[in-house]
């Protein structure tokens, strides 16, 4: 991972809610669902913070695997959270990983423990300060 500081810059005009989301040279969308008013042209904020973490953990694996050597074809992630109007201080994503490739019990178990490696995962299970100006 980059040493150098992560950086997004979001942009909504009258758009009902489709957000433009700017970083490091890259462009997408997020939105939400037509049923609450959106455009349905992008991922929900929420979705995208699974995504976040779900492509941080695969990618933490990989890295480990390959240093490794491990067999591993391929790795699946599945996250979910609660609704919106659930969440409080003790709101809990679960994250479900498959493996698929030649691997040990051993090797297994460790790549679980990779996962908690990932520094998005590592972010979201400390406090988290936002400084708003």
């Amino acid at each position: 991972m980059s040493n150098s500081q992560i950086t997004a810059v979001t942009e909504l005009d009258r758009s009902h809610y489709k957000t433009k989301v700017y970083s490091g040279g890259h462009f997408i969308y997020a939105d939400e669902p037509t049923d609450v008013g959106g455009t349905d042209e992008g991922m929900p904020p929420a979705a995208l913070l699974l995504a976040s973490l779900g492509s941080c953990t695969a990618i933490t694996i990989r890295m480990y695997a390959d240093r490794k050597n491990y067999n591993l074809d391929s790795i699946k992630i599945d996250l979910a959270i609660c609704k919106e109007e659930e969440m409080n201080k003790d709101t809990t994503i679960t994250r479900k990983i498959e493996f698929t490739g030649d691997l040990t019990e051993d090797e297994r178990q460790r790549l679980f423990v990779i996962a908690d490696k990932c520094p998005i995962h590592k972010m979201l299970s400390n406090p988290i300060k936002i400084v708003t100006s």
